[in-house]
């Protein structure tokens, strides 16, 4: 794949914890490599507070984070995309709208921390949790070697990152 700057979409059903996690996490990691998205196939219309909590504690940006639908990156005027990644179990099996740019996919799916029932300090742990993986999975998809490697090799180790510490692929639980 070409050096250039790439476009991602973050997927999740309601599009106010994990997707906007991973969004923000992707916008300070990218390097100037590639521009981030989130978007729900329901969005909820607001994101978490503790999303925006935790964001801002570890110093990540929240400023234009919003919760949207996935059919304004489906319209024709939208950003060609070179990556979709649900972070939901629920959103993987969905049927998606066609993309505009023909974008890779994987699924990368975690605990969706807003689903916690506690205390406050539990709640907002669950957050930190689902932080700590999806930026673990950001860092192996940022070092990848995009310039050297072909699609189908590109395909695997994107699928692969969805694998590693927290996912929910395979342990049948719903998010």
């Amino acid at each position: 794949m070409p050096d250039h700057t790439f476009n991602v979409l973050f997927l999740c059903t309601g599009n106010s914890a994990r997707s906007i996690l991973a969004e923000s996490i992707l916008r300070k990691e990218s390097r100037g490599r590639f521009t981030s998205f989130s978007a729900g196939s329901q969005p909820k219309g607001e994101v978490n507070p503790l999303a925006i909590k935790v964001l801002r504690d570890m110093d990540y940006p929240v400023d234009g984070l919003r919760s949207k639908s996935w059919e304004e990156f489906a319209r024709p005027e939208a950003p060609d995309l070179d990556f979709v990644f649900t972070v939901c179990d629920n959103a993987a099996g969905e049927g998606c709208p066609i993309w505009p740019g023909q974008p890779m996919t994987a699924h990368w799916g975690i605990e969706d921390p807003a689903a916690i029932e506690g205390t406050d300090l539990q709640k907002e742990a669950a957050f930190v949790a689902a932080f700590r993986y999806l930026k673990n999975r950001v860092a192996i998809f940022t070092s990848l070697p995009f310039s050297s490697i072909d699609r189908m090799s590109l395909g695997t180790r994107l699928r692969d990152i969805g694998l590693i510490d927290g996912a929910t692929i395979g342990r049948g639980k719903a998010s």
